[in-house]
């Protein structure tokens, strides 16, 4: 998994169309506090304090490669999801990028089903005021981790 900023970038242009697109859900994500002592902490956001369900916009693709010499040649489904310039909550702690977020069912579709040009469009921050703050630190409320998230709600 990595993220994707320059959507421009010959070597992600490839996968931009209708049939590499994917939804990332998520309830939560994180980024590193980087006031924290020790490990950078953790800071977690959500749409919401009940940290509704919402999407990263994604791209997968198959790919076959040698990760490991011991393994030899594997294929892998990979995904990647798109990030942009951050709003004020993410950018206090992560000045260069944050997540391109899909909250809408009109959103999801586009991102899914529109032209590449249409589609990047929401290549975008949420507004300001959009996400909260809803855990610092390690997660001890008894809800997955952003990793997790990935594949299944508490």
């Amino acid at each position: 998994m990595t993220n994707i900023r320059n959507t421009g970038s010959p070597h992600w242009r490839r996968w931009l169309g209708v049939e590499n697109r994917c939804l990332v859900p998520f309830t939560s994500f994180s980024e590193p506090n980087p006031g924290a002592v020790g490990d950078r902490a953790p800071v977690w956001f959500a749409l919401a304090d009940n940290r509704p369900l919402a999407c990263f916009a994604g791209l997968w693709t198959r790919w076959t490669s040698v990760r490991k010499v011991r393994e030899g040649e594997t294929t892998n489904d990979l995904f990647a999801f798109l990030t942009t310039h951050p709003n004020a909550e993410v950018g206090a702690l992560h000045p260069k990028a944050m997540p391109v977020i899909l909250r809408t069912s009109e959103e999801v579709t586009t991102w899914l089903t529109a032209p590449a040009a249409e589609a990047l469009k929401l290549q975008r921050p949420l507004p300001d005021g959009s996400l909260g703050i809803v855990a610092r630190g390690t997660k001890e409320d008894g809800g997955v981790t952003a990793e997790s998230d990935l594949f299944s709600r508490p």
